[in-house]
């Protein structure tokens, strides 16, 4: 992530907030492609820019989490539009935590906002993913690791559903 784009995203980016309520906020652009006929974010484009948004928070290299790179599935997603996502919108702040975290999957709560709208007014997109630990060589959900799930409940917050 460029020095530009932290400072067009409007917000701060990375980790913040105590453990049991931390938040992982990422700066996405959005590009001239990601929109569809009538000038906004195309929803196909919108959900491929929240999966590229989680990357640095759950799957970067030296996390406990990495090692969900070896095998996750999505079992659930929820997306409500509560506003318009433009190309001038962009860079868009991605605020994402997790309403639960169970023994083999989580829901992750994604909260879309344009670079010019504060954390404290309503998202222009509310998103929840539900991800389950997955044993490739067995074709079955595995159950999160210790650490894993460690990592996980720091991002929990207790009244998110």
């Amino acid at each position: 992530m460029t020095d530009q784009l932290v400072y067009e995203a409007g917000g701060p980016l990375g980790v913040s907030g105590e453990p049991g309520r931390r938040v992982f906020t990422s700066a996405m652009p959005v590009r001239w492609s990601d929109q569809d006929l009538y000038r906004h974010v195309n929803h196909a484009r919108m959900i491929t820019l929240i999966e590229e948004a989680r990357i640095p928070w759950l799957f970067s290299e030296g996390l406990p989490t990495a090692t969900l790179t070896a095998g996750a599935v999505m079992t659930d997603l929820a997306v409500r539009y509560r506003g318009q996502i433009r190309h001038a919108d962009g860079p868009i702040r991605v605020r994402m935590w997790c309403e639960k975290v169970g023994g083999a999957l989580f829901v992750a709560r994604h909260e879309v906002r344009a670079r010019t709208t504060p954390d404290s007014a309503p998202p222009e997109v509310d998103c929840t993913a539900t991800i389950a630990a997955f044993d490739l060589v067995t074709q079955r959900p595995r159950r999160l690791t210790r650490d894993e799930r460690g990592y996980l409940l720091e991002f929990r917050h207790e009244d998110a559903a």
